[in-house]
């Protein structure tokens, strides 16, 4: 049995390809605050790529 696949179709192994063969850089803040006051402040940064596209050749 063979499954049709359209050209539209994304799947999950299919974005996953792609953002490694760039990378990606994620970036974010989240503050918890009480009454104007900051209480946490968190910062993320994440770099998601490959092993071969970071080395370089």
């Amino acid at each position: 049995m063979t499954l049709a696949r359209r050209d539209d179709d994304l799947y999950l192994i299919d974005l996953l390809d792609r953002l490694l063969a760039g990378g990606v850089v994620l970036s974010g803040d989240v503050t918890i605050s009480l009454a104007g006051v900051d209480l946490i402040q968190i910062s993320l940064r994440a770099l998601i790529s490959s092993v071969s596209r970071m080395v370089e050749p």
